[in-house]
């Protein structure tokens, strides 16, 4: 018997990346990782989940749901100037021994599987802290990007105010 939380998982069921994204939302509050998705970066990228874990970590997930879309990404290295830890973000049904390649650097990339019900991490990130003004720069946008969310769902008008390149 296997313990993972994702073993009865029938393989042929189709997942999105917003199944992917909720499954490692799951996992990262579990752990005191909180984090939002689609988040704007400096120079224009957006990370498909960027977070914060109990010690001020900033994790960014880039999440791919088929094979085509991981193999032909080559924006992705540009996201770790801006986070501790990255992970990538895979479905159980697709192939990750490509993750294994120098391309996709596996000594500087973790690997978390993810359904719409829970994930878990297949290969943990390593921690590369980000200079102490950079990491202090990220989670400042990343803080005043979850209030401009939470008060924008609270009152649509404010959508017109402030940056929407934070959302």
């Amino acid at each position: 018997m296997h313990d993972s939380p994702l073993a009865a998982v029938p393989l042929s069921q189709p997942h999105t990346a917003c199944d992917v994204a909720r499954g490692i939302c799951r996992l990262f509050a579990r752990n005191d990782i909180w984090c939002i998705p689609e988040m704007m970066l400096p120079g224009g990228r957006r990370a498909d989940l960027m977070g914060v874990d109990a010690k001020g970590h900033i994790v960014i997930v880039e999440i791919k749901v088929a094979r085509g879309d991981l193999m032909g990404d080559a924006k992705w290295p540009d996201y770790l100037e801006f986070c501790d830890r990255f992970f990538w973000g895979l479905p159980p049904t697709l192939d990750r021994l490509c993750l294994e390649g120098g391309n996709f650097l596996p000594e500087r990339c973790g690997v978390i599987v993810a359904d719409g019900y829970d994930a878990e991490i297949c290969r943990p990130a390593p921690l590369l802290k980000l200079a102490p003004a950079r990491r202090k720069a990220q989670v400042e946008r990343l803080a005043r990007a979850a209030m401009r969310r939470r008060q924008v769902e609270i009152d649509s008008a404010c959508a017109q105010w402030g940056n929407s390149e934070l959302a």
